[in-house]
């Protein structure tokens, strides 16, 4: 029987010499002061700390346990993730009572290398200190493997390749959220000043002989003792999208053609595993369905789930072997907020009543059933609406949209439930039936659809208080394991591989998912671009890194020199080398942005008395380096991106990761 991979069975590392500009302290938060203290006789020593497997294991622990951060890791009221999604067609920062300033509505003014990390905005600061610090443990490994005496050359290998895979997934979101970046790729004696940044394009080809090494080595998952860790699947999926991202098309469509029809995945079509009916079913019943099995945290993992391909597992009760995830309180509308969602007769709208409130009605318990949620996060109306309709149909039968059998909440499904309203117990309205006056006063925050089959995760905690109010997700003791990839996405990835290649059973591939949502609406003839990322928004929505994806396609698109779905084509040496807020030009991104998101660069919008603009520039495609990496290197030069201060297009960079990696040893 499989099991999971339980962060508390590893070591703690001792912490060890800074080792580069880029990093911070060795550890990471939801530490306790002890855990930050440095063990004195391995300050100076790392190859003492790294010279046995126990020691390996916990480098590698650390990896995976940072790894996990990227998705279900949350601080005050965002999350990476969320943030990665903001600068993309399908969401928007949405939280309307804090300052606009703090908030970084105004993002293009906002995002500044020394912005980007406010507690109530994104999480930009967060990648790259984030990512820079996994790096480091993943260097770990693959700097003191080999002194490790006595161990198989086989076990050696996947140490190596396990490590790979973490260092190259962490410079594949590096070079598609800030471009050319420094390339570290060892443990180092004493700190180093005078980093350059290296080509995004060289990087993609370091990566890529890495991730070849990385699938020769680790294991299958179904040789594995442990579910969570690295698998060989995994750094299939990652290396296929390498290939993509540097235009060799045939070997990615390899390494998909093994992953779909060679390694034993396969699309879940029916239910399965444990059934979950959602947090109270009196208030809103789920119908069992294969998506709403699908994406329930204690299904995500099993056995039986033959298409998760890597996933990692959040569970437990310590600090090490759970994150508390409050993914319901992130990504639905804030329903219940005080004063602003009315009743026609002037009622607050919908109530968080405990159960041991004598108000309380069973069938009106909207914080079990949908969580309470604080509207941070906020769809945009394409993906609320147009994104579901396909050959101009909206395909109401597709399971991922499909309100009927409660896995898509619409809010004029929801009904008033305050305790002396004449309405309680009739749905929600928009607007009064007596005078057309508007009954939501911040519609940004309070008044949209969401997909709660994506969003639901038991509350063990408040589950058990029969006074609890706040269902915010996912709490200590309970489940939040969340996928990495699944066997949908090889598809869609096969399906962008044979697009660029001009194979026209590219629609093959995108209908093999929708069948499996039991759409109604298949493509018949030949998809564009514009169809798989729709097809991937519709599929892997709070999955995947969205904006990183986008960079991705745009880098692709314009390297096959095929059109977007507006006819447009794109220069790899331009596309991130413009500015303006038009519509003309720019990268996919930006026209996927300014196609689709409703908000940015739309002007002024007035919401609860208060207004709001929402803006980007086409040189956003890129973050800014952080000005904290760039002063600190201070005996060499880091390239900023174009657009942001410090821009200078004569900046050095290495043009190869060899002369990158050369170069690490020179400390000037």
């Amino acid at each position: 029987m499989k099991k999971y991979f339980n962060k508390k069975r590893t070591t703690i590392l001792p912490a060890m010499a800074l080792v580069s500009i880029f990093f911070g302290p060795l550890f990471l938060g939801s530490c306790s002061e002890d855990f930050l203290k440095p063990d004195p006789l391995s300050f100076f020593e790392p190859v003492t700390t790294f010279s046995t497997e126990t020691g390996l294991e916990a480098a590698m622990s650390t990896c995976d346990r940072n790894f996990r951060q990227a998705w279900i890791g949350s601080e005050s009221d965002g999350s990476p993730l969320l943030t990665d999604c903001w600068f993309s067609d399908l969401a928007f920062y949405s939280k309307t009572d804090v300052a606009v300033s703090s908030a970084n509505f105004n993002i293009a003014e906002g995002l500044t290398p020394i912005g980007g990390n406010n507690g109530d905005g994104n999480r930009i600061i967060w990648f790259w200190d984030q990512i820079y610090s996994s790096i480091k443990y993943a260097n770990a490994v693959t700097t003191y493997v080999d002194k490790v005496t006595g161990l198989d050359e086989s076990i050696r290998n996947i140490f190596k390749g396990r490590a790979y895979f973490h260092h190259s997934f962490c410079y594949y979101m590096l070079v598609f959220q800030f471009g050319d970046v420094p390339v570290v790729s060892k443990i180092l004696e004493v700190p180093k000043q005078n980093y350059r940044s290296t080509k995004r394009e060289a990087i993609l080809d370091m990566i890529i002989q890495n991730m070849e090494f990385a699938v020769q080595w680790v294991p299958d998952q179904n040789d594995m003792t442990y579910k969570g860790m690295i698998n060989k699947g995994g750094c299939r999926m990652l290396l296929a999208k390498c290939y993509l991202a540097t235009g060799q098309w045939q070997k990615a469509k390899e390494q998909l053609d093994i992953l779909i029809d060679q390694s034993g995945y396969s699309l879940m079509q029916d239910p399965f595993g444990t059934w979950n009916p959602g947090g109270e079913p009196q208030t809103w019943p789920i119908t069992r369905n294969v998506i709403w099995d699908l994406h329930r945290a204690e299904n995500k993992l099993i056995a039986a789930n033959r298409e998760v391909i890597m996933g990692v597992v959040n569970r437990g009760t310590s600090a090490e072997s759970f994150i508390s995830y409050p993914g319901m309180r992130l990504v639905g509308p804030f329903w219940n907020g005080t004063g602003t969602l009315r009743s026609p007769d002037g009622k607050d709208g919908i109530v968080t009543y405990a159960r041991n409130n004598p108000n309380y009605r069973v069938d009106l318990d909207y914080a079990r059933a949908l969580g309470r949620s604080g509207g941070f996060f906020r769809p945009t109306m394409f993906a609320q609406y147009s994104l579901w309709h396909v050959n101009g149909v909206d395909d109401a039968e597709d399971l991922r949209h499909n309100s009927t059998v409660g896995n898509w909440v619409r809010m004029d499904s929801l009904k008033y439930n305050e305790a002396t309203s004449s309405y309680r117990g009739q749905n929600l309205v928009l607007y009064n039936p007596e005078n057309g006056e508007i009954t939501c006063t911040d519609t940004i925050r309070q008044w949209f659809n969401w997909p709660l089959y994506k969003t639901f995760l038991n509350d063990v905690v408040n589950e058990a208080n029969l006074g609890a109010t706040q269902f915010n997700g996912a709490s200590e003791g309970g489940i939040a394991d969340w996928y990495i990839y699944r066997l949908a996405e090889a598809y869609l990835l096969r399906a962008e591989t044979k697009f660029y290649m001009g194979d026209p059973t590219a629609k093959d591939d995108v209908n093999e998912v929708r069948k499996r949502a039991h759409c109604n609406q298949l493509y018949t003839s030949d998809v564009t671009i514009g169809d798989i990322m729709d097809e991937r928004a519709r599929e892997l929505y709070l999955e995947e890194f969205r904006n990183v994806e986008l960079s991705r396609v745009s880098y692709c698109l314009a390297l096959s020199g095929k059109p977007d779905e507006w006819g447009n084509t794109y220069d790899i040496n331009t596309l991130d080398k413009q500015s303006g807020r038009d519509m003309s030009g720019g990268s996919y991104w930006w026209q996927r942005i300014m196609h689709y998101n409703e908000v940015y660069n739309k002007g002024p919008i007035n919401s609860n008395n208060r207004t709001f603009e929402w803006t980007l520039d086409k040189h956003n495609f890129f973050w800014p380096i952080p000005n904290g990496a760039i002063t600190a290197n201070n005996k060499g030069v880091l390239s900023q991106n174009f657009g942001y201060d410090g821009y200078d297009p004569n900046t050095p960079k290495w043009e190869t990761w060899q002369e990158a990696v050369a170069d690490e040893d020179k400390i000037d």
